[in-house]
């Protein structure tokens, strides 16, 4: 044999990867033995078994303990190839044992409160801001689920004993707030932690490593990066991960493959996507901090490419205003976003409770995506100059409004 050639292509040892590198390469290991590039879509609903008896033993198995079959794929509703790609390139990313992959990311989350109801633990302690849904889906009861709202110090106070999860988003929607992970799974004991790392992703924070347990995503923002598929995902154990299988087959929130084809794809540029659209983020959190025209900005000591900042003028004029920002729900797009809380994403949260989480009137979200921040600075600037007509207050009443650049902490 040529040992110059056998060198060349004998595979290094096996080390651990930076998480670009396992962006571009997880769940897809396998595509050069298969003589392929590109993952392969699998947008099968079914699948022949010409062994009705071993098939029936795998789906007793399934029901049994919620482990993936082994073999060929069953139907769709129970596993998918291309999906299944995706959820093990999301738990490496996350550094999770296991992923499952759900329709969307409050999909992934009511199968979270099921499994965990499915136990007797239907109470829930969360800390506010959270995203306006998550909010309404715990708070409304609507799967028999009992809601304590506290702040990270109460945490532990609130514990009952049918307590089945302590749920907290870090940074958060919209005000960008953030808690320490360690200290508040501290304060959970044996309970589970879940994070909602959706504005943060991996490349900035990987919360099992701080001690949570469970990591949300809604896979439609970041992940998939170019506001055409919409997802959820939980990273976890496989203990867990077992249960939530057997939640996804039971109630059919599972993702479709083509979905699992894009989240994959979009895996693949995540870091890069993610540093770029925060850098810009950060500069505009720097121009918007020293405007007249407005009060606070909020931004995370964390970094990303989330910005909250609050007008003295009119914010629907501000939204109304934008000609390159899109006006739009959602985020992590790699166009830039802009919307009013309030008004749209948090508009089904109580008021009072609203107010109380720092979700003000006048409070705008920004997602930054990859255009030019010249560009995204021309364009706010026009929108804030339309919100804000006869609005600046005097130097003097700026001091007195206490006008900061607000790091997100609490």
């Amino acid at each position: 044999m040529d040992t110059e050639f056998s060198a060349l292509t004998t595979p290094p040892p096996t080390r651990s990867r930076a998480l670009a590198t396992e962006a571009v390469h997880a769940g897809r290991d396998d595509l050069a033995s298969l003589g392929l590039h590109a993952a392969p879509i699998d947008l099968s609903t079914t699948y022949p078994s010409y062994d009705s008896r071993g098939e029936a033993e795998r789906i007793d198995a399934f029901a049994a303990t919620g482990a993936k079959p082994e073999g060929p794929p069953v139907y769709a509703r129970l596993d998918n190839p291309t999906t299944a790609r995706f959820e093990t390139a999301l738990a490496r990313l996350e550094g999770a044992e296991s992923a499952v992959a759900f329709a969307s990311g409050m999909a992934a989350l009511t199968a979270v409160l099921l499994a965990r109801a499915s136990k007797g633990l239907r109470h829930v302690v969360a800390v506010r801001p959270l995203y306006g849904c998550s909010d309404h889906l715990l708070g409304a009861g609507l799967l028999g689920t009992e809601v304590t709202w506290t702040d990270p110090a109460g945490i532990a106070d609130a514990m009952r004993p049918d307590t089945g999860l302590v749920m907290v988003e870090t940074p958060a929607n919209p005000t960008l707030a953030e808690v320490d992970i360690r200290a508040v799974a501290h304060s959970c004991g044996s309970v589970p932690l879940l994070v909602d790392n959706t504005f943060a992703t991996p490349v900035l924070q990987r919360p099992l490593e701080h001690g949570a347990r469970i990591v949300l995503h809604s896979a439609t923002k970041y992940l998939g990066g170019h506001g055409d598929v919409m997802g959820g995902v939980v990273a976890c154990d496989e203990e867990f991960a077992a249960t939530l299988r057997q939640v996804r087959f039971a109630t059919g929130g599972v993702l479709h493959p083509l979905a699992g084809y894009l989240l994959l794809r979009g895996l693949s540029t995540l870091s890069v996507r993610v540093r770029a659209a925060s850098a810009s983020a950060a500069e505009l959190t720097r121009r918007l901090s020293a405007d007249p025209r407005v009060a606070r900005v909020h931004y995370p000591e964390l970094g990303g490419a989330m910005v909250s900042f609050e007008v003295y003028g009119d914010p629907h004029r501000v939204i109304a205003g934008v000609g390159l920002i899109t006006p739009a729900v959602s985020l992590g797009s790699v166009d830039t976003l802009i919307q009013h809380p309030a008004s749209i994403s948090h508009r089904i949260v109580d008021e009072g409770d609203r107010q109380a989480a720092g979700v003000g009137d006048r409070l705008l979200r920004m997602s930054v995506g990859l255009e030019d921040v010249e560009d995204l600075w021309a364009d706010l600037c026009q929108a804030l100059s339309d919100g804000s007509a006869g609005a600046v207050p005097s130097a003097r009443g700026q001091e007195a409004a206490g006008r900061e650049t607000q790091p997100a902490g609490r």
